[in-house]
């Protein structure tokens, strides 16, 4: 008997340290980090639910990232698109408003640049009336597109067609 909960024990070890390295994984994956065609700047796809913890979990692995790409690869911009988050996927507006606001600062102090997309009419309404204070500091577009064209003219890039 005492064997049989021994070995018990250590299939709920082991199932436990499964677990952790899957929840690890999701964590990894659920921050996608992809080089954008301007040099120096990357894009990060927000999606799905945005709880307190969900948002400390994006913007602690955003800031690792920017820290990192500063050093190795000169990042100038970090490109938060919001366009697949509603009013539903956010919880408290307030909570979010100032994620966002910390995000950017800190951000700020490592010298990176922080351009938002995508937010909803009625998400923008929200954060207006929620009282986030860097609302006009804000260096915000209506798409991805728009915030590659702005920072490709700002740094003197342009498309050409190849004849």
């Amino acid at each position: 008997m005492e064997k049989e909960i021994d070995r018990l024990r250590q299939e709920v070890k082991d199932l436990e340290q499964q677990l952790k390295e899957r929840e690890e994984l999701i964590n990894e994956i659920s921050v996608p980090v992809i080089p954008s065609i301007v040099p120096e700047t990357i894009l990060v796809p927000v999606t799905g639910k945005l709880s307190p913890d969900r948002l400390e979990l994006i913007f602690t692995k955003i800031n690792e990232v920017a820290y990192r790409l500063s050093y190795t690869e000169g990042l100038h911009t970090v490109i938060l698109d919001f366009t697949a988050i509603s009013k539903k996927e956010i919880g408290e507006i307030s909570a979010f408003g100032m994620y966002i606001e910390n995000f950017r600062k800190a951000l700020n102090l490592m010298g990176v640049e922080t351009v938002f997309v995508g937010f909803t009419p009625s998400v923008t309404q929200d954060l207006i009336q929620s009282g986030l204070s860097i609302v006009d500091d804000l260096n915000t577009f209506l798409s991805f597109r728009a915030a590659l064209s702005y920072l490709m003219k700002k740094r003197g890039f342009a498309l050409q067609k190849i004849k």
